[in-house]
């Protein structure tokens, strides 16, 4: 019969990790007599990172002493044992491949249900000093769990463990984790596992999303082509004082591949050095003219911007990647809410162009905000096109003028607020996309959940770094990108293109990870081993060898920071 051989607990502390401060509470160690297992911990326990671990689904960790033996094997090493994996009971059975989410186990006075296996983390790795062990875990099958406690009481070493319920579905943990985490995912489990209550609400949101990707039949199409191509710019139109719309196609005329509406242009502005400015612009055009179209606004000391509106002629030539971008039309029949400001507007006319194509029956609602009308480039063509289409509202608000100024009937003066945006009565049941500066886009996207909009029906499309994820880390400052310190290296030119840097990779650098943080560029990530997918970031040109290995090879187009380094001069989206 399986037992409870250690109740593990620790308190999160701060570990020094190549210069950074990660506060965590991987360190567990274990305790002598009775323990009391609470809804969201064990007495004496705590996590560092709340968001990835803990919480009333992720109570309790789970590890076998046959797992722990099993490394002990493969490491060669004698000194692992009990809560060296984080975890808070060490146990003597309950293999992974025979436990199955949801089912329940009575352990002295308390009662647990499994929730979801392990998250790969790379502070297990951490514990141990073995970096690559959150790959392992999952690549050898022996992940460990998570239960939740269903009846508190207390717990301790020596306990015989006794399943009181049977998990429905069978679907075992190793079994659960290979879904999430291993190439050639069966469609059939994924909807398995969503039929299982007692799965924590994260991995039914992962597993509706590899759902939805499986059933999508382009899901897994990438970029139109790899790297850069040239393309020509065959029209220049000034739209404002600031604003110029550039037209290109092919330099033999023929069709380029359609885009989606939404998606963005990558271009790599002529230069005469080796770093080369790489900015992203949306596209403006209906998605399927055989050309692009992008309006660009001149930002002061912009260099891209500048070169775009005041230097390119027809007939020059510009280095483009493929069309790229989520911020896209969903093909729902629900309303649409699109709101903008200033340049924003660029992707919400290319969506606008698309409904007018198909004759769009849906609710449309733009609602844009500027200074004044000569700062609204391109609302007239907005104005036709919604003005083409059935069941459609529009209101623009300037915050630099009169009410005579405008001379719209759409349009009032005074900001873009919340209490303006709930006043229009828009329908909750939308789906928003929003697009503008930064602050523009966080202070609408509360408002409409204040309004009633599900968050997850909320779409932002930001040409700035993304937010970094970085668990664990408490000292992250928050700083420019730079060059990194020390001296410049020597190997293929790393491009990040939304931070506007260029750097020679470092041979000390392990993955283009290392080299972002050592940029202060704002990266995402999780297990640092190819595993999690936290990373995954478009590679817009480039070749990588990937170190380790991941255990799932990213789509085509994009790559794994964490264990890539670049082989040829490359450009990243971040």
């Amino acid at each position: 019969m399986p037992s409870l051989l250690s109740v593990n607990v620790g308190m999160p502390k701060n570990v020094s990790r190549q210069g950074r401060t990660v506060h965590t509470g991987a360190w567990k160690y274990p305790v002598p007599g009775a323990v009391m297992a609470r809804r969201l911990n064990i007495d004496g326990d705590g996590q560092g990172d709340t968001d990835g671990h803990g919480g009333e689904q992720r109570a309790v960790l789970v590890y076998q002493i046959q797992s722990i033996r099993h490394w002990q094997h493969h490491f060669g090493r004698e000194d692992l044992g009990c809560g060296q994996f984080g975890e808070n009971l060490t146990v003597d059975g309950l293999p992974d491949d025979e436990v199955c989410i949801g089912d329940r186990y009575r352990i002295g006075e308390a009662e647990f249900e499994v929730t979801q296996p392990r998250v790969t983390c790379y502070r297990v790795g951490l514990r141990l000093g073995e970096p690559e062990l959150p790959a392992l875990l999952v690549g050898h099958h022996r992940p460990g769990f998570y239960m939740r406690v269903i009846r508190e009481g207390y717990i301790r070493a020596g306990d015989r463990i006794i399943r009181t319920r049977t998990g429905p579905c069978a679907l075992s943990v190793a079994d659960t984790d290979a879904l999430l985490y291993l190439p050639d995912r069966d469609p059939a489990k994924l909807r398995l596992a969503l039929d299982i209550p007692a799965l924590s609400p994260g991995w039914q949101g992962s597993f509706r999303d590899l759902l939805t990707a499986a059933e999508t039949t382009d899901a897994a199409t990438g970029p139109a082509w790899n790297g850069f191509r040239a393309l020509r710019v065959t029209e220049v139109v000034p739209e404002s004082t600031t604003v110029t719309s550039i037209h290109l196609t092919t330099p033999d005329g023929t069709r380029l591949p359609a885009a989606r509406a939404g998606q963005y242009l990558t271009l790599r502005i002529p230069s005469t050095g080796r770093d080369a400015p790489v900015r992203s612009y949306s596209l403006s055009s209906a998605p399927d003219t055989g050309g692009y179209r992008i309006s660009v606004k001149r930002k002061p000391h912009g260099t891209a911007s500048s070169y775009l509106t005041t230097k390119v002629q027809p007939g020059d030539i510009l280095d483009a990647a493929a069309p790229r971008g989520n911020f896209v039309l969903d093909e729902a029949t629900a309303p649409i809410l699109f709101i903008s400001a200033g340049i924003g507007l660029t992707p919400v006319l290319s969506m606008l162009h698309e409904l007018a194509a198909r004759s769009s029956d849906r609710e449309i609602w733009w609602i844009h905000s500027a200074r004044r009308p000569q700062e609204l480039p391109l609302a007239a063509e907005a104005h036709a096109l919604l003005s083409s289409l059935p069941h459609t509202h529009e209101h623009v608000f300037y915050s630099a003028t009169t009410t005579e100024d405008h001379g719209c009937v759409q349009a009032v003066s005074g900001r873009l607020t919340k209490d303006k945006l709930i006043a229009l009565s828009i329908p909750p049941s939308g789906a928003a996309y929003i697009c503008g500066p930064a602050s523009f886009m966080a202070d609408i996207r509360h408002a409409l959940t204040v309004a009633g909009i599900d968050p997850a029906h909320i779409r932002t499309e930001l040409f700035e770094s993304l937010p970094s994820i970085d668990p664990g880390l408490t000292n992250r400052a928050s700083l420019p990108p730079h060059q990194p310190a020390g001296p410049p290296g020597t190997g293929p030119l790393v491009t990040f293109a939304r931070s506007s840097i260029s750097v020679p990779f470092p041979e000390s650098a392990r993955s283009l990870l290392e080299l972002a943080d050592a940029c202060d560029v704002p990266a995402r990530w999780s297990c640092r081993t190819g595993v999690c997918h936290t990373c995954t970031t478009a590679l817009l040109s480039g070749v990588v060898t990937y170190s380790p290995e991941p255990l799932e090879p990213p789509p085509d187009g994009e790559l794994l920071i964490c264990c890539a380094r670049p082989d040829t001069d490359t450009v990243l989206d971040m």
